[in-house]
């Protein structure tokens, strides 16, 4: 936590743009779908939609009890850049509006209170603030006063219609809590929480991208609906979630020198390094998906030991078979080639038995959930024919290990 002292802290400038992105998704969520949203475009969120205009929003989060008065910069420096927008365009014929989101509060009896949605706004506040703004010493607002002073009463009257204060906003902290409660009660409550932070983790990457080129489309809102409904759907009665599809180990995959059990009955095999890399991989995207589902879902936990005694019997029956004309004058090459084929056909035959639920179909679900029993310090599922009989020597080579 950084210190309230720090004269170089930035936490609250860095709060003020993940605020953006968070509130820019509640917003959407609540618009149209037709809906376009850009950030950091003509202001801090710039929401266009073919029926209802445009609404250029600049957002502040403020220190708790921050109150804007008739002077307040936060306030006239957003004018200022929506006056430059008045100045590059016509817009006395366009739905364009000018919104100001902030989690302070208005000062009651102050000109600003003039710009609350719940107030009409009088013949004389071009007059007002002109007067107000003529009386500041502040650069920041005489710079204001003297771009508005260019346009005439006329264009300043519509100008001002056109702008809305909507004060005492939900924090940065509390709007994942509002969008929750308000936007998703079709989905099941157990499951809002988790399905909520990968619409945000996905809306972030999307905003990233955004912002750094790589995308060039305004984010829509029927996008978010899509994306929001194919999340929840992963939250269904026959489908879990799925995180971890392409994640990637932080250290490297060494097929070579990984001493972990289920890494040595792969080698005592002869598997190559590349499947043994990919083993290494489903391991490890299993390993982490099991276990966030773990954390999501506290009922989960007899439904993945009923699971794993699923695979181990789907094993048993299908070693019984694949084992079945081996005798004990087989050779090593071949009783390291039906190992492979026992692997291969539990690996990629897709059959809808080896699946946790019916359309959960990752196959490193499947794959890892196998590495990871035959991980086990008493491994429940093995490769090799003689595994049993020579188990010692199998896994000889380093003490346990696992990968988290």
């Amino acid at each position: 936590m950084p210190s309230p002292d720090n004269q170089y802290s930035a936490a609250e400038q860095a709060l003020g743009y993940i605020y953006q992105i968070r509130y820019a998704l509640f917003q959407t969520l609540k618009l149209p779908e037709t809906t376009m949203c850009f950030i950091e475009k003509d202001d801090d969120i710039d929401f266009t939609d073919p029926e209802e205009g445009k609404l250029l929003a600049s957002l502040k989060h403020k220190a708790p009890g921050d109150v804007l008065t008739n002077l307040s910069p936060d306030f006239w420096k957003s004018v200022y850049i929506w006056a430059n927008y008045l100045n590059r365009q016509d817009i006395s014929t366009e739905s364009t509006f000018f919104y100001l989101f902030t989690t302070g509060r208005v000062s009651h009896g102050s000109l600003l209170e003039s710009f609350l949605p719940t107030n009409q706004k009088k013949g004389d506040l071009v007059d007002n603030i002109l007067e107000v703004l003529s009386t500041s010493k502040s650069k920041t607002i005489n710079k204001t006063f003297q771009l508005l002073s260019k346009f005439s009463h006329n264009i300043l009257t519509d100008f001002f219609r056109r702008i809305l204060i909507f004060d005492c906003q939900e924090r940065i902290q509390n709007i994942p809590t509002l969008i929750i409660n308000e936007l998703f009660r079709p989905i099941r409550l157990q499951f809002r929480r988790p399905v909520y932070e990968r619409l945000e983790g996905w809306w972030l990457n999307e905003c990233i991208n955004l912002l750094a080129g790589q995308r060039n489309t305004p984010l829509r809102g029927l996008e978010v609906s899509e994306r929001l409904g194919f999340i929840a759907e992963q939250f269904q009665d026959d489908s879990l979630p799925i995180d971890f599809e392409f994640a990637e180990p932080e250290n490297d995959t060494s097929p070579a020198t990984d001493k972990r059990y289920f890494v040595m009955q792969l080698r005592a095999i002869g598997l190559k390094s590349d499947r043994i890399r990919r083993a290494i991989l489903d391991y490890y995207r299993a390993f982490q998906q099991r276990n966030l589902w773990m954390r999501e879902m506290a009922d989960l936990s007899g439904e993945l030991e009923t699971y794993d005694d699923r695979l181990t019997d789907e094993w048993d029956r299908l070693r019984e078979v694949v084992f079945e004309d081996l005798s004990d004058s087989t050779p090593e090459d071949l009783l390291q080639k039906t190992g492979r084929e026992l692997l291969n056909r539990l690996s990629t035959s897709g059959l809808p038995n080896l699946r946790i639920r019916p359309r959960v179909t990752a196959t490193f679900v499947t794959t890892g959930s196998y590495h990871i029993l035959a991980n086990e310090a008493l491994p429940r599922v093995h490769w090799h024919p003689r595994f049993r009989e020579r188990m010692a020597e199998i896994l000889m080579g380093g003490a346990h290990e696992d990968m988290e």
